[in-house]
C-alpha cells in the first residue's frame, strides 16, 4: 500500500501510537515485496530509538539499518564509549551514533548526515513524540522497567533476550504489552530460522510418533567475553560511564570492569549465566515444538549446578535440570547435552540447531506438511518481522507472553539449582511455586531505590 502525502504520514504515526485494531487495518505489503524498498520516504519510515548500544545492540543497529522502512533517530546508553565489550571491543552511545549517521550519510549527495541524537537516560528517548518504536538491548536487569515505560509511552518494543531477570518481571512486562496494546518482538531470533521451524512442524505433526523427551543443549562456563576477567577488583569509575545508572535497580556494588558490559552475564544480580543467556533460544524452540509455548512445566527435577568460587562471578558453570510437563513429556536442559534441541518420540527423533536440522528417519526430512496439518508462524528475518508487525499491527513471531513462558523454565531451573532442590513444583496457570516459601521468594527481586517494578 503506497503512502505518499505528508498528511498520510502524520496519520500513519498517529495510527502506530494508538491501540491495536487489527480488524480495521488493511494488509500492508512491505516495500521490499513490491520492489520499492529504496523509495520509502523518510517521513513514512518507522522511527526507532535504540536503548542499549553495547554488544548485541550494535549488531542490531546494523540489522535495522538494512531495512529502508526504518529510520533510527536516537541512541541511548549510560556509557559514552569504551572497550570491554565483545572480544574486548569498543562500544557505547558515541560509536552507535557514528554507525547510524555514517550509514545514512552514504545516501546523501553531501556525504554527511546529522540526525541521530544521543541520550544517557532512556526516559528522554521515550518522551519523544516522534519515535514510533524502541529496542531495549540493555543488560537483563534493565529490561523490565524500560519495556513497561515504553508501553506506557505508546511505543512498540523489540526487546533482546532473555526477556527478564525474574519471573515477576516477565509477567509485569506481558501485562504492560497487553494493557497498552503494543507490538512486541523478543530477540529470540531462532524462531526466524527455517531449520527450527521445520523441525518443530515435523514434531507437532506426528512424524516421530508420540513425543516423550526433549533434550536441550546449552553452553557452559563463564567465558571472558569482554577480556576483562583479570579486572574483578574495585576500580575508579571511568569518565563517561554513569555507573550508578548502570546498576539501576540492582544492589549497590563497587565498580569493576569485569562486572559490566558483556561480562555482566556471570553475576546473578544482573543475569542468570548461560542458563538464561542461551535459555532465550533453545528452550524457547523446544516449547514451540512441544506445543506448550503458552504454558510451562509442572515440576523441576534433578537440578544440579556447579558454582566454582570466584571473587565476582557466581553463575553456574555446569548445570542440569529436568522440566516435567503435565503430558508426561520431559525436557532435559544441560550443558552436557549436544547444542541445539532434540525431540525424541516413539518413532524416532528430530533435532535442530542453527543452520541445520536432522532426523533418525531421513525420509521425513522431505515430508510435506499438508494443508490441513499444523503450520507454524513463518518468519525468515527477525528484524523485518518486527517492522512488518508494527506496520500491520499484527503479532510478531516471538511475542512477549511466549518469551516469558520460555524463560520461566530457566528461571525455575536456576532457583532449583541455587537452593539445591531435588524437586520444585510449579503451577503454570497461577505462576506460583507450590509449597516452598523460600523458593517462592526468588520469583522476584528487591529493587534499589528509587526504581520500582509496576505490578
Amino acid at each position: 500500500m503506497a503512502r505518499n502525502s505528508r498528511s498520510q504520514a502524520v496519520s500513519r504515526r498517529k495510527f502506530l501510537q494508538t491501540s491495536v485494531a487489527v480488524a480495521a487495518v488493511p494488509t500492508i505489503i512491505s516495500a521490499r515485496a513490491i520492489g520499492r524498498e529504496n523509495a520509502v520516504a523518510a517521513s513514512e519510515r518507522v522511527t526507532i530509538g535504540i536503548i542499549g548500544t553495547g554488544n548485541q545492540g550494535h549488531n542490531d543497529i546494523r540489522s535495522f539499518l538494512g531495512d529502508n522502512r526504518v529510520q533510527i533517530v536516537a541512541v541511548c546508553d549510560v556509557n559514552r564509549e569504551s572497550a570491554g565489550y565483545w572480544n574486548g571491543g569498543v562500544a557505547g552511545r558515541e560509536p552507535a551514533k557514528r554507525l547510524v549517521e555514517g550509514h545514512y550519510a552514504k545516501n546523501k549527495p553531501s556525504g554527511e548526515y546529522k540526525g541521530c541524537d544521543t541520550y544517557v537516560d532512556f526516559r528522554d528517548v521515550l518522551a519523544r513524540k516522534d519515535i514510533d518504536a524502541v529496542e531495549v538491548c540493555t543488560p537483563d536487569h534493565w529490561h523490565a522497567i524500560p519495556v513497561i515505560e515504553a508501553c506506557k509511552a505508546g511505543k512498540d518494543v523489540y526487546c533482546q533476550k532473555p526477556l527478564s531477570l525474574t519471573i515477576a518481571e516477565g509477567r509485569a512486562m506481558c501485562n504492560a504489552v497487553k494493557k497498552h496494546e503494543r507490538i512486541f518482538q523478543t530477540g529470540s531470533q531462532q524462531r526466524s530460522d527455517r531449520n527450527f521451524r521445520r523441525a518443530c512442524e515435523l514434531v507437532l505433526n506426528g512424524r516421530i510418533g508420540k513425543l516423550h523427551t526433549v533434550r536441550v543443549g546449552l553452553p557452559g562456563g563463564r567465558p571472558d567475553l569482554g577480556k576483562t576477567g583479570d579486572r574483578k577488583k574495585p576500580e575508579k569509575v571511568p569518565e563517561g560511564f554513569d555507573y550508578d545508572r548502570w546498576l539501576g535497580p540492582a544492589p549497590e556494588a563497587p565498580y569493576a570492569p569485569a562486572r559490566c558490559h558483556v561480562n555482566f552475564r556471570w553475576i546473578y544480580d544482573y543475569s542468570g549465566g548461560q542458563v538464561t543467556d542461551w535459555g532465550g533460544h533453545h528452550p524457547d524452540c523446544a516449547q514451540w515444538g512441544m506445543g506448550t509455548e503458552l504454558t510451562g512445566p509442572i515440576e523441576i527435577r534433578a537440578a544440579k549446578g556447579e558454582f566454582p568460587k570466584d571473587e565476582l562471578w557466581n553463575t553456574a558453570t555446569e548445570f542440569h535440570f529436568e522440566a516435567i510437563y503435565k503430558s508426561g513429556v520431559k525436557m532435559i536442559v544441560s550443558n552436557r547435552e549436544k547444542m541445539g534441541v532434540r525431540f525424541e518420540g516413539s518413532d524416532g527423533w528430530v533435532t535442530a540447531d542453527r543452520g541445520r536440522h536432522d532426523a533418525l528417519d531421513k525420509k521425513i526430512l522431505d515430508s510435506k506438511i499438508g494443508e490441513s496439518e499444523i503450520h507454524l508462524y513463518e518468519s525468515n528475518d527477525h528484524f523485518r518481522n518486527f517492522i512488518d508487525g508494527v506496520l500491520a499491527r499484527k503479532e510478531c513471531v516471538a511475542p512477549c507472553e511466549v518469551a516469558h513462558r520460555s524463560i520461566t523454565i530457566c528461571h525455575l531451573g536456576n532457583i532449583a539449582m541455587r537452593l539445591g532442590r531435588e524437586s520444585l513444583k510449579w503451577n503454570p496457570e497461577k505462576e506460583e511455586i507450590v509449597d516452598d516459601a523460600e523458593a517462592a521468594k526468588w520469583l522476584s527481586r528487591e529493587y534499589r531505590a528509587p526504581w520500582k517494578l509496576e505490578a
